[in-house]
């Protein structure tokens, strides 16, 4: 076995999930209750019909993927060879840190509270890890100081996610351009930047900062899980400059050697027609504002979601978030992530997913408050 292995837990999201029973109010994974929309996908069976179902290039349909490029326009990366398409953001996620990290002598920083995977991936490779944890006292909001004092001369990749899983952070213009500036200022072998943008259409404040935007070291991996209810469909991709993707292309195909021609068939039928990609985003829209009352209403301390489709709730002092989260499932009939997922620095917490329908969201935040208060 692959020794790296024994210091990997399986997912306790999921170990969570599976304890759901059929009259359980679910407030734990996270993925949307939407449907999709059926006429992409009715396109790509039309398709599908008239070519058949070969293979597309290892790094995807050169339409779709210059499709994508054109819609993010980052500079310098806005070519169809800056794109590959991937099985879902989590591939890409693992053929980035595979491609560029050297386990013999890099490190990679993972901005804390964040999705698991992001370490996993690459402790499962035997890369060094280390955590920066943004503090409760400051809602969690992404520090560019902070994060800069937590480099070491190893430090070859930083991890962000924003808008954040767990937390529903975005990180501002501002600390994206102070962030990048002192990175560009550090000289020597670049720091590079894996910006995860899976719910950058789900973002419901105006000052939200892109990596790729201003910074030329950067990966930026999306998909269409989240923005499109698609997450069985598994689509996503990387945006990088084009010299580092090259070689994330050349991994990906020894890898999977390419993603479905199907998804990538749906895929194109969004990107070809205008405003598709962000058609559901006036739910989440009108959603997050119920949301917000029904937290506000709960006596619960909690975090106001900037974007993605979650807040995360504080548990009294002391108490442990994954007993808690056992215990609501258990005595509560609600399913909630515990914090201590996410990293240390969210311990004492709970991870709430908000796409339930809003009745059952009030009742769980309910059971929740009446578990947790005293």
């Amino acid at each position: 076995m692959n020794p790296h292995l024994a210091a990997i837990e399986p997912s306790l999201i999921r170990a969570l999930a599976a304890k759901a029973r059929p009259t359980s109010i679910n407030l734990g994974l996270g993925e949307p209750t939407l449907f999709p929309q059926q006429r992409f996908i009715d396109e790509a069976a039309r398709l599908t019909n008239e070519l058949g179902m070969k293979y597309t290039l290892n790094a995807g349909d050169a339409e779709l993927r210059a499709l994508i490029a054109r819609r993010y326009a980052y500079p310098g990366m806005a070519e169809a060879r800056n794109v590959c398409i991937t099985n879902g953001s989590e591939e890409a996620m693992y053929v980035a840190i595979k491609t560029l990290l050297d386990p013999a002598r890099d490190e990679v920083l993972v901005v804390e509270p964040a999705y698991p995977a992001y370490a996993k991936i690459a402790q499962l490779e035997g890369i060094p890890v280390r955590p920066i944890g943004l503090p409760a006292s400051s809602g969690f909001r992404y520090d560019a100081q902070a994060i800069v004092a937590a480099l070491t001369p190893a430090t070859r990749l930083i991890v962000i996610g924003s808008p954040a899983n767990p937390t529903g952070r975005v990180i501002s213009r501002a600390a994206v351009a102070e962030l990048s500036a002192a990175l560009l200022a550090r000289g020597g072998e670049p720091v590079w930047i894996l910006d995860d943008e899976l719910y950058r259409e789900l973002t419901y404040v105006e000052d939200a900062g892109s990596f790729a935007a201003l910074y030329p070291y950067t990966i930026a991996i999306n998909g269409l899980s989240k923005s499109n209810a698609l997450t069985g469909l598994r689509i996503g991709w990387a945006i990088a400059p084009a010299p580092f993707c090259d070689e994330f292309v050349k991994v990906h195909g020894w890898v999977t050697t390419a993603a479905s021609t199907f998804g990538q068939r749906v895929a194109r039928a969004i990107f070809t027609e205008p405003g598709a990609l962000a058609e559901q985003s006036a739910w989440y829209r009108t959603q997050r504002a119920a949301v917000l009352g029904a937290l506000r209403d709960s006596g619960l301390t909690y975090v106001e979601p900037d974007g993605a489709f979650y807040t995360c709730v504080r548990l009294p002092d002391g108490e442990d978030s994954l007993a808690a989260a056992h215990r609501l499932i258990d005595d509560y009939d609600v399913v909630t992530i515990p914090g201590c997922t996410f990293g240390a620095a969210l311990e004492g917490w709970l991870r709430l997913s908000w796409v339930a329908p809003l009745d059952a969201f009030r009742e769980g935040l309910a059971r929740i408050a009446s578990a947790v208060l005293v």
